[in-house]
């Protein structure tokens, strides 16, 4: 059997792991198998490409650079990801689909300086990877800039920015035009630079002007575009392997993209071009009017003792205080008790795709607890007690009954309706989009100020009592 057969088996082979992986990743209890199916076909489509006639030709030197290679992203890449706290969780992963869509763009950019491209349809192949990589990449590094609150904290305005995104995006695409038609020459040349150089910019310009509210979707939309980037890579150096798990990467992360933007009731048009993010409520609402009603732990144990059905709204201030654990003591604790107890996921609650459901297992949370926003809404009038930790948007009245709010018509998750809200806050400030919460004022809202783990293990302590 000669290499270029074993190859193709093992590209195969390869691409089956690759849909189980993502096949396992649907479901909570699977996800661990779906992580070390799609980790065993990365593997070995590594080893066929290190098998492959082309890499063996290559002698000694190009197996010890690959090694190298290999051996210090696998380094970096693990400490990194056991360093990193869930907290950071999402940053971290805006950099990986910037680290994806910048390899496929060096990938484009070496296959053009070794001359790869023979016909235009190559050569349009290695703009477009050029292309969507280098948005991919600035992107990015803009949204992990705003996730980390190291770059560009506050979205910025950028006068005309959708004719300056098309025009940037028309010079790239003429870039991409001027290599196709004379990839061998000096126009070609012109053209790789100026469509390179062109979609870096792009990549700035589309992500700079989008605000915190909207950082979960456009996470997932940069990682489709990575997606995307390696599919074409794959094209001009006829990797079978690359193109289909690029196209598996690109077409989950769109439909992700798509579901959440269904859950924020925006239209992926309005996500790129209008930036709701970006705009805060310019109305009075009715919480400027009067000021939120503080509780102590010690009577809210009396309520939540009481209760016989309470629901947990967690989002992004429980990462920040890492109180997962802390809640998973307390909901046992309630159960022990006789309540019973669910929690509510919001889908673009925290700051990244599936944020609250990655810290809710790591606390061994049971997965049949985890509800949706359309599972526990109908439920919400019967419920005794709400418990907000850390949310905001997703739980703002506002998306209900006040057109005038950027808000309105976002679907979320109606703790308001509840007999009694809890609110774990550290302070009185607004979420990460800065839009106003009426909740924290409504007259059936108390606010528990202070870091969320604090206030709920002294909720723990007071049953133990």
């Amino acid at each position: 059997m000669d290499t270029y057969l074993i190859c193709i088996i093992l590209y195969m082979v390869s691409c089956i792991f690759f849909v189980l992986g993502i096949k396992k990743l649907g479901k909570a209890d699977t996800a661990r198998k779906g992580n070390l199916y799609s980790s065993a076909g990365m593997l070995i489509a590594v080893i066929s490409v290190l098998i492959s006639q082309d890499v063996i030709s290559g002698g000694f030197i190009a197996y010890l650079v690959i090694f190298l290679a290999l051996a210090a992203g696998s380094a970096v890449g693990f400490i990194w990801a056991r360093k990193v706290e869930m907290t950071g969780m999402p940053e971290l992963v805006a950099l990986f689909n910037g680290f994806g869509g910048l390899s496929s763009l060096l990938v484009a950019l070496s296959q053009n300086i070794a001359g790869v491209a023979e016909d235009s349809f190559t050569a349009v192949t290695l703009g477009l990877t050029i292309a969507i990589g280098a948005i991919a990449f600035t992107g990015s590094v803009v949204a992990w800039g705003k996730l980390s609150g190291k770059m560009f904290k506050k979205a910025k305005p950028i006068p005309f920015k959708n004719a300056l995104n098309g025009a940037l995006c028309v010079i790239g695409l003429v870039g991409i035009i001027m290599y196709a038609a004379a990839f061998d020459g000096g126009a070609g040349i012109a053209g790789i630079i100026i469509t390179t150089a062109v979609f870096l910019i792009l990549g700035f310009t589309l992500v700079i002007n989008i605000g915190g509210g909207d950082m979960p979707v456009i996470i997932s939309f940069l990682n489709a575009l990575s997606g995307l980037a390696a599919a074409f890579a794959g094209f001009p150096i006829g990797n079978t392997v690359l193109i289909v798990s690029g196209c598996l990467v690109g077409t989950s992360g769109l439909i992700l993209t798509l579901i959440m933007c269904k859950a924020m009731n925006r239209s992926f048009f309005s996500l790129l071009f209008k930036s709701f993010g970006a705009k805060k409520s310019s109305s009075a609402a009715s919480g400027e009017q009067k000021e939120p009603r503080a509780m102590s732990v010690e009577d809210a144990y009396l309520v939540l003792e009481a209760a016989k059905n309470v629901v947990i709204v967690p989002g992004y201030g429980m990462a920040v205080a890492q109180a997962q654990h802390a809640v998973k003591e307390l909901c046992d604790k309630m159960e022990d008790n006789g309540t019973e107890v669910n929690f509510a996921i919001h889908p673009v609650a925290g700051r990244m795709p599936g944020h609250m459901n990655v810290l809710l297992a790591e606390a061994n949370v049971p997965y049949e607890m985890l509800k949706t926003s359309d599972d526990i809404n109908p439920q919400m009038d019967n419920v005794d007690v709400a418990i907000v930790i850390g949310a905001n948007d997703v739980v703002n009245p506002s998306a209900v009954n006040d057109e005038s709010s950027p808000l309105y018509g976002m679907p979320i998750v109606e703790a308001f309706r509840a007999r009694t809200v809890f609110v774990l806050k550290r302070g009185k400030g607004t979420g990460f989009s800065g839009i106003e919460n009426p909740l924290f004022t409504n007259d059936n809202t108390a606010m528990i100020y202070g870091d969320a783990k604090q206030t709920v293990s002294a909720l723990v302590s007071e049953f133990d009592g």
